[in-house]
């Protein structure tokens, strides 16, 4: 089973490289990272969360088959925001209300190598930015307000390991 990396391991914080090549390895890692993500009850999971620094992310959300995301661009997001609560298996135990576009149009590839263009919206639409920006290093921690993500780590880096 994958390990998920957390909040302090500097990989989370470098921007992932694109995919050469959508060869059996990159289809038994997708598999792995579904696998990791099902085991720790996430909804989406990106490479680098499991150490690898590749752009490409899995999903799997209510009422929705799981979904592999390989060199993803979005293309096009929504002007209607939305206000929601968001956490991350690299953060565990950590949730904070975010605002991201109700919906987002993106072009990646598949596990099979095969493109295709998708638009989602409101939870698999949250779920693919918030994705997106792990492969950017971004968490989703930096999305809040300085004064609310200081009194956030705060209060996580005092509870007890």
């Amino acid at each position: 089973m994958l390990k998920i990396i957390t909040l302090g391991d500097p990989l989370l914080r470098k921007k992932s490289v694109v995919v050469p090549d959508i060869d059996g390895n990159i289809k038994r890692l997708a598999e792995e990272m579904i696998a990791a993500m099902n085991e720790a009850k996430g909804v989406g999971l990106a490479a680098v969360q499991v150490g690898e620094l590749l752009r490409m992310f899995v999903t799997r959300v209510p009422k929705d088959g799981a979904r592999v995301f390989i060199n993803p661009d979005i293309l096009e997001t929504s002007i209607e925001q939305d206000l929601l609560e968001e956490g991350c298996l690299s953060i565990p135990g950590l949730n904070a209300d975010v605002e991201r576009p109700q919906s987002v149009r993106i072009q990646a590839w598949n596990e099979k190598g095969r493109p295709f263009t998708f638009t989602a919206e409101d939870f698999l639409a949250r779920v693919i930015q918030h994705e997106y920006d792990h492969l950017n290093g971004t968490l989703f921690i930096d999305r809040l307000g300085v004064k609310k993500r200081e009194r956030l780590l705060t209060a996580y880096e005092d509870v007890p390991v």
